[in-house]
């Protein structure tokens, strides 16, 4: 897998393998727009214990590129699906491809129109 450092914290809950799995198989997809990652951070913020029932989860994403950082930072402040920490960390994800994905096709962009 990935040959970069990958950190994964949860923030006001206890640490869970599954939800871990989970992301680090989302970075691993990541990996398909590009093989420059230097480092991946993923922080999952649980709602406060004060809070009300149904609280929303918060993801936030940092990937490390060389002249770059992807930041995705995924509130649930707004999103009702985003009680789920499995929904919460697909949407951060799925904001995560769409950015690398409009990253690389900029870098090819550019690239046809340095070599014209």
């Amino acid at each position: 897998m990935a040959d970069f450092s990958i950190e994964i914290l949860f923030r006001n809950m206890d640490h869970s393998d599954a939800v871990e799995a989970d992301i680090r198989t989302k970075i691993a997809a990541l990996e398909r727009y590009s093989d420059r990652f230097i480092d991946c951070r993923v922080v999952v913020d649980a709602p406060h214990k004060h809070s009300q029932k149904g609280g929303l989860y918060d993801v936030h994403i940092n990937i490390a590129m060389p002249g770059q950082d992807v930041v995705i930072n995924r509130t649930g402040s707004q999103d009702h699906a985003h009680e789920d920490i499995y929904v919460a960390v697909r949407d951060a994800f799925d904001a995560a491809a769409r950015k690398l994905e409009a990253l690389v096709q900029k870098a090819r962009e550019n690239s046809r129109k340095q070599s014209k």
